[in-house]
């Protein structure tokens, strides 16, 4: 039976078989790719160069534009390398570094929504607390906190996971390496150290998905009790686009990892983990410049001066 020590490469779950849809899915892949790069990439230029937009909540908007490359970058680039030159195969070192910084990132990133409902919450049910309990120094720290976070997981996870050894072959049901599919490869009873590790991590994120869901209720009551129709829409103007993200992030991660088994089949299973490891972060900046105001005039700024400096 072959052991990690005998892999090499993995070999990935391919999105097509002829090599006309592997084109077609490669220029679709690249447009996303593209849109990603350009959305989050604007909010991270207009961020860091508006004064007006120096504040906790667009601070930590632009540790999540941040998140968001990396996130699809750890994914996606390989994917349409492997469709463009027709073959299957990652590394084994390859592989491990593909589930490191995914892991990394997209636990960075739901601490970090974490930290946003928190910010939200103080923003419109403590006002008057607001510059206390968020300044800079705090928001640093939390911010560091929720990368620190996903980097110590991902750390262990990857670490655990890729010192199993394996006697299932090589061949991954997914289109990107992630640890329930390597894990699937481990001999029958090593993988079960990682999956009690697994276990207390989805516990962690659950207990952070009951503190969103607490802070939102909260922030809704608390916005139904504005008296002005102005109020209302500027609290919900800079809480919507939030709640819609972890609404995505959230909904197509649950269905990905806890559908019934009857649901699961290989290209199934591609479609599932593409909406929520390509998906988001090439959506996430639409939904946060759609009713923010101050975010549209921003962009619209950093386009003008682009333009004047051409002419």
């Amino acid at each position: 039976m072959p052991n990690s020590s005998s892999v090499s490469e993995f070999l990935l779950l391919p999105f097509a078989d002829t090599r006309e849809l592997q084109l077609l899915h490669f220029a679709l892949f690249l447009g996303i790719y593209l849109a990603a790069l350009l959305g989050n990439g604007l909010i991270l230029t207009a961020v860091a160069c508006d004064q007006h937009l120096h504040t906790p909540m667009y601070f930590f908007l632009l540790n999540l534009a941040l998140l968001d490359l990396g996130c699809i970058s750890s994914t996606l680039p390989k994917a349409m390398a492997n469709l463009l030159w027709d073959t299957r195969a990652i590394s084994y070192q390859g592989c491990a570094a593909q589930v490191f910084f995914f892991f990394f990132l997209v636990g960075a990133e739901y601490s970090l929504l974490t930290v946003m409902s928190y910010d939200r919450y103080i923003a419109i049910c403590k006002p008057l607390h607001y510059g206390s309990l968020l300044g800079s120094r705090a928001c640093g720290q939390m911010a560091a906190a929720a990368w620190g976070s996903g980097f110590l997981n991902a750390v262990l996870h990857t670490a655990n996971t890729f010192s199993l050894p394996l006697c299932h072959g090589n061949a991954v049901d997914h289109f990107f390496c992630e640890i329930p599919q390597i894990l699937k490869l481990s001999c029958s009873n090593a993988y079960l150290r990682e999956f009690e590790l697994l276990v207390f991590s989805f516990s962690l994120l659950f207990g952070s998905f009951v503190f969103i869901v607490v802070s939102y209720v909260q922030i809704f009551r608390a916005v139904l009790r504005m008296p002005s129709e102005q109020g209302k829409n500027k609290a919900f103007s800079t809480c919507l686009p939030h709640l819609a993200v972890v609404s995505l992030f959230v909904s197509t991660g649950i269905f990905a990892y806890l559908k019934p088994p009857s649901f699961s089949s290989p290209y199934l299973d591609l479609v599932v983990s593409f909406l929520y490891s390509v998906v988001p972060p090439a959506v996430n900046p639409l939904l946060y410049s759609m009713r923010n105001q101050e975010l549209k005039h921003a962009v619209r700024k950093l386009f003008q001066y682009m333009l004047l400096k051409h002419q």
